[in-house]
């Protein structure tokens, strides 16, 4: 149920995440984003949360908890409150592993869940994004022709996170014209993964283009079987996610330039004190909380069994177009200074820019 305030147990939740990331991301954010990696024993850490495998059934070595969209979006904004970087390379597993629990067949949840819910962290992921000019998740390009008791994939992804460790990967393809996940490995002789992208933000996460050229793949696994894949509700996910990690991002944001404001003197005075900072901190605060309030509406609805496809659309919209308002708002704040790598406002200006642009770097 949504409502403005958390309840005991998503209290606990938020306090037990702020403080893993406090301990691991907020002093070391700025190192992982300069040396372009991020500590296998901090993801390892993150990992140990559990909110990959939550909800999947004990059987499968998840913990068998009710799926909680409201709950993810509180762990996403206080990963990316750390850093947005972080927060997708943590929890990419989950762009796997959900969609299988959710929509999945029995089978498909057998072979491939006990492969990736363990103790120690297993990289799995999602081949979603497309190279091309006004690419768009819903009219995808990648292909899927059906060739006897197989699928034959061809195409091309980009900004897929972690694929070059992944195990497998969830591949989105058209399928007669209509959007279909598939089970790709890694190791499919059909599949080539490129060099590490150099890409404006989130320097920190590993992101790659994959190559598929007539990639078979065996009818079982189209996720869902051949009833296929609710693939509408998929995206829908993904793109509340995204607006949560938008909220994480630009109240970081927020706060940083809060605490200088405060802090920097001139003319005998904080600058604070001065009208146009005070109100584009006033600004800064209110839009923090309203991509806070239309990510968690949508999850909220998505834990309801309704149709999101309106609220998800404006939350991500709303979130892209506010964390860039936000994030360079607090560049301005703390003047030239807001300009040096040594702060974080302008790395996260440049991880807000991601938002708008990406789609399905997260899940929830």
């Amino acid at each position: 149920m949504f409502g403005f305030s958390m309840s005991k147990e998503q209290k606990m939740v938020s306090k037990e995440v702020a403080k893993l990331v406090k301990g691991l991301v907020i002093d070391s954010a700025h190192e992982m984003d300069e040396s372009g990696t991020i500590p296998a024993d901090a993801v390892q850490k993150a990992w140990g949360l559990g909110a990959s495998v939550s909800m999947v059934p004990e059987a499968y070595g998840g913990y068998g908890m009710e799926d909680s969209p409201v709950d993810t979006t509180i762990i996403l904004e206080e990963l990316a409150y750390g850093d947005m970087a972080f927060a997708v390379a943590a929890l990419s597993p989950s762009l796997f592993i959900n969609p299988l629990v959710t929509m999945g067949t029995e089978d498909q949840q057998k072979t491939y869940l006990p492969l990736y819910c363990k103790e120690t962290f297993s990289a799995c992921t999602l081949a979603l994004n497309e190279p091309h000019f006004g690419a768009d998740v819903m009219a995808l390009k990648t292909t899927a022709k059906k060739s006897g008791d197989a699928y034959v994939l061809s195409g091309a992804k980009c900004f897929v996170p972690m694929a070059d460790t992944a195990g497998h990967m969830l591949v989105a393809a058209s399928l007669d014209g209509q959007n279909n996940l598939f089970i790709v490995a890694r190791d499919n002789p059909g599949l080539t993964v490129s060099d590490r992208e150099k890409n404006l933000g989130c320097y920190a996460l590993p992101t790659f283009e994959v190559t598929l050229t007539d990639c078979t793949v065996p009818a079982s696994d189209r996720l869902g079987g051949e009833a296929g894949c609710d693939y509408a509700r998929f995206i829908q996910k993904t793109r509340v996610a995204m607006a949560a990690m938008a909220a994480g991002i630009a109240r970081a944001s927020y706060e940083f330039a809060k605490g200088y404001a405060k802090e920097r003197v001139q003319f005998g005075e904080p600058i604070a004190h001065r009208q146009s900072i005070a109100f584009m901190l006033a600004e800064m605060a209110y839009e923090v909380d309203s991509i806070r309030l239309m990510a968690q509406r949508a999850a909220s609805e998505l834990a309801a069994g309704k149709d999101v496809a309106r609220s998800s659309y404006l939350a991500k919209l709303y979130a892209g177009e506010m964390a860039m308002k936000v994030t360079d708002f607090g560049v301005q704040v703390m003047g030239g200074h807001g300009y040096i790598r040594e702060y974080p406002v302008e790395r996260y200006y440049r991880n807000a820019r991601g938002i708008s642009i990406l789609e399905g770097m997260a899940i929830v």
